[in-house]
This record gives C-alpha cells, sequence and structure tokens, in this order.
C-alpha cells in the first residue's frame, strides 16, 4: 500500500488522501481481526483431524497478539499483503498427514474468501440502502480496500511456494522424496518469490488470479441485492 503510494507520488500523479486513510483503517481491521482468523481456521481444521497442538499452546484463539508477526505487518502497510505467526501443527496426529496438512492449508485462504465476501455484502447493503455522501464514501473506500486485502491475501498464500499455504497444498499431490526435496530448497524459492514481488514481475499473474476471485465475490454478494431490485 505505502510503496504504491509512493510510487504514484514519484510519478508525478496525485495521491487521494482520503482514500489512504481509508486504506490504513482497512489494514488495521485485517491486522486485529482477520489475520487471527486465518490462523484460527488453520489450528480450528487441525484440531478436526485429530491435532489439538494449536489448542494446547493456546494458539486457538482470535486474540491478535497472539498471530502478529512484526514484518508479516509491515508487509502489509508496505504492499497491501502480508502474514500472521504461524499456528502450530503437528501432522504426526493425522490419518493421512499429507492430505489433511493440505486441507488445513486450504482453510486459512477459504477463511479470507468469506471474510471478503461479508465484506463485500457490507459494501453492497451500504450502496444500496443508503445515500452517498462523505461519510458513506469513506465507509465504502474502507470496505472496498478490505475486501481487497483479503482476496489478496487469499490469493498470496495460496502461491505453491514454502512456506505459504499453497506448498501445502501442492505437498499432498507430490511423493516423499519430491516433498523432501520441495522443503530442502524453500529457501531459495522465498529469495526468488521476493524478488519477483520487487521486481513487479510476479504482479501480473497475481493479480489475474486476485481479479478472478474478486470478481466471483462480487457476484455472489450482488445476487440478493440484484434479486431484491435495490442494484
Amino acid at each position: 500500500m505505502i510503496f504504491s503510494v509512493i510510487r504514484t507520488i514519484m510519478s508525478g500523479h496525485n495521491v487521494d488522501v482520503s482514500y489512504v486513510i481509508a486504506q490504513v483503517a482497512a489494514i488495521i481491521f485485517v491486522i486485529l481481526c482477520i489475520l487471527p482468523l486465518h490462523e484460527f481456521a488453520h489450528g480450528w481444521v487441525a484440531g478436526k483431524l485429530g491435532d489439538p497442538t494449536a489448542r494446547l499452546e493456546r494458539r486457538l484463539t482470535l486474540n491478535p497478539l497472539a498471530s502478529v508477526d512484526p514484518m508479516g505487518t509491515l508487509w502489509l502497510f508496505l504492499f497491501g499483503f502480508g502474514w500472521a505467526k504461524p499456528v502450530p501443527v503437528n501432522p504426526r496426529y493425522f490419518r493421512k498427514p499429507k492430505r489433511d496438512m493440505a486441507i488445513v492449508a486450504v482453510a486459512g485462504p477459504v477463511s479470507n474468501l468469506l471474510a471478503g465476501l461479508a465484506g463485500a455484502f457490507l459494501l453492497y447493503g451500504l450502496v444500496a440502502f443508503t445515500t452517498y455522501n462523505g461519510v458513506t464514501g469513506f465507509l465504502a473506500n474502507v470496505l472496498n480496500y478490505y475486501v481487497t486485502v483479503n482476496v489478496t491475501l487469499a490469493a498470496f498464500n495460496l502461491l505453491p511456494i514454502p512456506p505459504l499455504d499453497g506448498s501445502r497444498i501442492l505437498g499432498a499431490f507430490l511423493s516423499d522424496r519430491a516433498l523432501a526435496a520441495y522443503y530442502r530448497y524453500q529457501n531459495i524459492f522465498v529469495m526468488v518469490l521476493f524478488v519477483l514481488m520487487f521486481s513487479g514481475a510476479f504482479s501480473g499473474p497475481l493479480y489475474a488470479v486476485e481479479n478472478l476471485l474478486t470478481q466471483g465475490i462480487s457476484w455472489i454478494a450482488a445476487l440478493p441485492f440484484r434479486l431484491l431490485g435495490v442494484l
């Protein structure tokens, strides 16, 4: 986010201060409520699959203090995506470790998509039932960016690069030997990811996924209001 603002200023364009404030408000809410929800989803699903680790280590909680990661929080403010402190999961408790780890991994991005859907529903409700003014315009900007951040978090975490959730999903389809080699080079994968992110080379494919997810969420959220004839 801040990185985008800096690029806008350096390109000679004006910055909408009100929208930047709305973005900051949305990110603060995501840090306090959505990142803990993401990690809670991992721990809750792991518990349902037989792993009590998150509960025993008191990480099955929505308390943001248990989930805040300083670097992940900084990235959220800088780029609009980041991460929380991972909830502990022990695959030894699972009946089918690779499959169940993939299920646990999926739970995080799904929680972001559901949170984004709720935000989109509120946004359409605001548009449908309120008159536009400075306050509703600001709230609409907050909700719009809130949806964007959730979709970005879901798409980012689905990347098949360790230690992101997508790597656990991919792991369910790899042999044990291939999986061991995959994680052996995870530090290299992370460095490559950072280079691609900073260079902008990865922005196109990631944006395509985000755009597809956003369209789906928007269509579902708007459907009840269209059926009521208020949109």
